[in-house]
């Protein structure tokens, strides 16, 4: 069996997945023509010759863009199946997908909007392919707190539908204290808690989301290995990094995959995970991640299976359903 119908089979969970991040450049076009927008480019082949990055912040420029092109709750809908319908024929049994309330309100698109369409679509995905999906709501870094804080208000009647919260957009000057009053509302309300750090942003960025805003896992985390205590402190308390390799090369986290640590984290024995980020823009879902990965840190089938391990490990699901997947899981490493 290859290296792809290996990863394939495993049962395994998505935890960095931005839906906004899923749009390809032909669902660009369609929903543009559908809802009458101007795009800034002729075709398709304009779009991907544009995804071209020299860091975070050239990525996030077309990446909102893009984002300008949903508009109803059918686009919403739409966008969201997409993207478990790819993830689920790459072995994704959970996904626990981010979506940026800011990016949409801020262009006058009202939270029934987008809620409903993506709820409407998380119920088709389990029972059409069997996926178990649930929304993380994120606020957007670059802008002010308060304005976290007036997303959550305007989120409160949505909870029902939201598992976490988390941060994401410009990490580099925008620390996560900034947003301990958004998150502390999230956890009174028992909500779990995620954060992007150490991407862009320093090593203390990690450690604040953990102490500040008692982040549950930390997106991304690169930059962990440049603080040695905290990397003790990461394996010691069991923290999770979703890693998104080929996002971390496309913005130039990284020159090349071959230069990733996520190999040497895994063997230190920090639970590192494969996720895909924002698979459109960086050229590679979450199977393409892993194969890629694997290729150019020479995993071995037991790194893979450990991965996929830690992946269902670090979702917030009950705990008979995660034993549920590791016995799956533990079944096809053992055939």
């Amino acid at each position: 069996m290859d290296t792809a119908s290996f990863v394939r089979s495993l049962p395994k969970a998505e935890l960095h997945l931005h839906i906004e991040g899923t749009l390809e450049p032909e669902m660009m076009f369609d929903l543009a023509a559908r809802n009458g927008i101007d795009l800034p480019f002729a075709n398709v082949d304009e779009v991907r010759a544009a995804y071209e990055f020299s860091d975070l912040q050239t990525f996030l420029d077309i990446y909102y863009q893009g984002a300008a092109v949903l508009v109803t709750e059918q686009d919403f809908y739409d966008l969201m199946v997409a993207y478990l319908g790819r993830a689920a024929h790459d072995g994704v049994r959970r996904a626990e997908i981010f979506f940026d309330p800011q990016t949409h309100t801020e262009r006058g698109i009202e939270f029934p909007v987008f809620m409903n369409g993506f709820t409407r679509a998380i119920e088709y995905g389990e029972m059409r392919w069997g996926i178990s999906a649930a929304l993380i709501m994120c606020f957007l870094r670059h802008l002010p707190g308060d304005d976290a804080l007036g997303t959550w208000h305007e989120a409160e009647p949505f909870l029902d539908d939201i598992i976490g919260v988390g941060l994401d957009s410009a990490e580099v000057g925008n620390p996560p204290e900034w947003f301990f009053d958004a998150y502390a509302h999230a956890r009174a309300a028992g909500l779990h808690a995620v954060a992007h750090a150490g991407e862009e942003g320093p090593p203390s960025y990690i450690t604040g989301a953990l102490d500040t805003l008692h982040a549950e896992r930390i997106d991304h985390g690169v930059r962990c290995e440049e603080d040695p205590a905290l990397v003790d402190r990461l394996v010691r308390e069991g923290i999770p990094l979703t890693m998104c390799p080929l996002s971390n090369v496309k913005l130039r986290v990284f020159d090349r995959l071959e230069d990733h640590n996520l190999k040497r984290l895994l063997d230190r024995g920090v639970r590192v995970t494969i996720n895909s980020d924002d698979p459109a823009y960086f050229g590679g879902y979450v199977l393409d991640n892993y194969v890629d990965t694997a290729a150019a840190l020479d995993l071995t089938r037991d790194d893979l299976v450990k991965l996929a391990r830690n992946s269902i490990e670090a979702t917030f699901l009950p705990d008979e359903h995660k034993q549920a997947l590791l016995d799956e899981l533990d079944a096809v490493a053992a055939g």
